[in-house]
């Protein structure tokens, strides 16, 4: 094992330690919320970082992190520091570049594409210290969302009775909302609802919200 990499994975285990957990522990949670977005391995991963995860991507860990994390890998999987490797042999094909200036964005932010095939995906996400982050773009939607709490994300029709039939599910499985978010593209188009609840909902109720005929999809992100 290289320094680097031996390096990388004392900061991203169990122990987290390390100078920057922000370019490592929290770079892997933003792979990992990503790649359980997309649902399944991707072949193509383009990925922009900005600012400071820019400039020190390669020394500070943040791409064996990000590929880590987009391998579904756990932030204590001690195949951590071989994930550039191992994602080579799956075949997917990884790309890094910084991306374009932009003033607004936080130091440590990155912009994930994923595809597979016709099928695409785009997130935008933040790393903001201690390992935590924000999810602040899904598929072009505006979001926040942390991952301190289980979280649903529904992309789906925008239809009457879509959001009651969703939270009715949820209580049926006496399932508390902690926050809820929803945004659309415009009346009787593409919509997306986040809803985070206190406890991790059950395989039965994630089933039974992809069966609505509105909703295209569900995915369930534990917390962090």
């Amino acid at each position: 094992m290289s320094s680097s990499f031996r390096h990388s994975f004392d900061i991203i285990g169990p122990i987290m330690i390390g100078p920057s957990s922000s370019h490592t522990a929290g770079a892997a949670r933003i792979g990992r919320i990503a790649r359980n977005l997309f649902g399944e391995e991707p072949e193509i991963a383009e990925i922009l970082l900005y600012g400071s995860f820019a400039k020190t991507y390669r020394g500070h860990g943040t791409d064996v992190a990000l590929v880590a994390g987009l391998l579904n890998f756990p932030t204590h999987d001690n195949r951590i520091p071989k994930s550039l490797q191992i994602a080579k042999e799956s075949g997917i094909a990884v790309t890094f570049k910084p991306g374009p200036p932009n003033p607004d964005y936080h130091p440590n932010t990155v912009r994930i594409k994923l595809s597979k095939g016709e099928r695409k995906f785009e997130m935008l996400g933040v790393s903001i210290g201690g390992g935590a982050v924000e999810i602040l773009e899904i598929d072009g939607f505006k979001v926040k969302m942390t991952g301190q709490y289980p979280t649903l994300v529904i992309p789906h029709a925008d239809r009457f009775g879509v959001i009651a039939a969703v939270t009715t599910i949820l209580s049926k499985h006496q399932l508390n909302i902690s926050f809820m978010e929803v945004s659309r593209r415009g009346r009787g188009s593409e919509a997306l609802m986040l809803i985070s609840t206190d406890e991790q909902p059950p395989a039965e109720a994630v089933a039974e919200i992809q069966l609505l005929e509105a909703v295209k999809r569900v995915s369930s992100i534990e917390a962090s």
